[in-house]
């Protein structure tokens, strides 16, 4: 009896797939619900397990092809014996085959632990990448999922090993390296053109406009200094910057209604519920999970969301239901150093929140000149929706809201 192995229901509106990687090949035996494949979406990756035990009879979609909901991607032979999956060698030069060790009458029953060959289990970009500039896979620190390599960890790779040639001999000595002209054509992934379309779509349809303040951070840093070794040891998680801030747009969301619509042909629709989406960046790119009724969550609740998103997206694990929605979305750039910049909206929304790096200026405070630990915050609206008084109003609020935490608590 066969089972057939098809792209299961995607979520909401995504209607087709890209297979990224088959983890098994024709012929290995197979476990009930073990991950077969790799699908890429235009949201998430996400794995296809099999829907029985036997042996992986046919792969009828090759890795880097399209697939549409429904579409049939493999075949098992149900109950039968397949081969087990050989441990894959360091050495991806090695070609001459080894015989395995009898196991231990205590160690039958267990299966051989899968280990990652950076060489070969990291992709063809980051295969071709390696045979061009002649450098060895393991000795180069992997960052990617599971150990695997990227295009950037090569990259640096290669810088450094560079700059290590160059910092000997002579500069009459040295060549420009061979690679140095060279170019590489990787197709886009199914996230990122949509990341790109999206973004474009964003710019062409919404009237979009910029408005900035500046917020000091001394109340809310002196409150999270205070207490986050409190924090977290009594709730197991850090206490950060994100949760004051989603705190204080939900505030400032409910006064001003119109930042939180979205536009529907001719119509207006206001939410009465605040889903915040927090922009996060991937190695696969960028992504928004979101944080569902953050209006009726406390700044705890709020951190502990985050922190759960957060280990998900840098697991490579968020599902559909965790990017589907959003009313409002809150990006931090000043993690990556960004002092200010203009985000762009994500669509159907009409807002986002630009959060920046906290940087220390003199300022004038009750006529003194003092210093004090300053972050720049950006609000890019819908001019189609939002007037320039409600967008500068919005943003007040925020700036309300963090300089003076306790109207936080207080609902201020």
């Amino acid at each position: 009896m066969a089972g057939e192995i098809v792209v299961p229901n995607l979520g909401e509106s995504v209607s087709e797939a890209t297979v990224s990687k088959w983890f098994k090949k024709v012929g290995d035996a197979v476990a009930q619900d073990e991950p077969l494949l790799e699908l890429e979406t235009d949201k998430v990756t996400m794995e296809v397990n099999a829907p029985a035990a036997g042996m992986l009879k046919e792969i009828k979609v090759a890795e880097g092809k399209t697939v549409e909901v429904g579409a049939l991607l493999g075949m098992i032979e149900v109950g039968a014996k397949g081969a087990a999956a050989a441990p894959k060698q360091q050495a991806a030069s090695s070609k001459q085959p080894e015989k395995a060790a009898s196991p231990s009458p205590a160690m039958s029953n267990q299966q051989p632990a899968t280990k990652i060959n950076p060489a070969t289990d990291s992709g063809p970009a980051v295969s071709k990448m390696l045979a061009e500039t002649g450098m060895n896979a393991a000795s180069i620190s992997a960052t990617g999922k599971d150990g695997r390599l990227t295009k950037g960890d090569v990259l640096s790779a290669v810088g450094s090993s560079q700059s290590a040639v160059g910092s000997v001999g002579s500069s009459a000595n040295r060549q420009p390296p061979a690679a140095s002209r060279a170019e590489e054509r990787v197709k886009m992934s199914k996230l990122r053109q949509v990341i790109a379309r999206r973004l474009k779509d964003s710019q062409n349809t919404a009237a979009i406009l910029t408005t900035f303040n500046e917020i000091d951070m001394s109340a809310v840093m002196g409150l999270r200094n205070e207490y986050k070794d409190a924090f977290e040891k009594k709730h197991g998680i850090r206490l950060g910057f994100m949760g004051f801030f989603i705190k204080a747009a939900v505030n400032a969301l409910k006064e001003i209604p119109a930042v939180n619509a979205s536009i529907d042909g001719d119509e207006l629709v206001y939410k009465n519920y605040c889903d915040i989406g927090v922009a996060v960046g991937t190695d696969q790119g960028l992504v928004v999970p979101v944080v569902r009724n953050a209006d009726q969550m406390s700044i705890l609740e709020i951190e502990a969301e985050l922190a759960r998103l957060a280990k998900k997206a840098r697991d490579g694990a968020l599902a559909m239901s965790d990017l589907q929605g959003g009313t409002f979305t809150v990006s931090n750039g000043g993690v990556y150093g960004s002092l200010m910049s203009t985000p762009i909206i994500n669509p159907p929304q009409s807002g986002i929140l630009g959060m920046h790096k906290t940087e220390e200026r003199p300022v004038v405070k009750d006529g003194q000149i003092v210093i004090r630990p300053m972050m720049y915050v950006a609000m890019s609206y819908d001019h189609r929706i939002i007037d320039g008084k409600e967008s500068v109003t919005f943003l007040v609020r925020v700036k309300e809201g963090v300089e003076d935490p306790r109207r936080l608590l207080l609902g201020l």
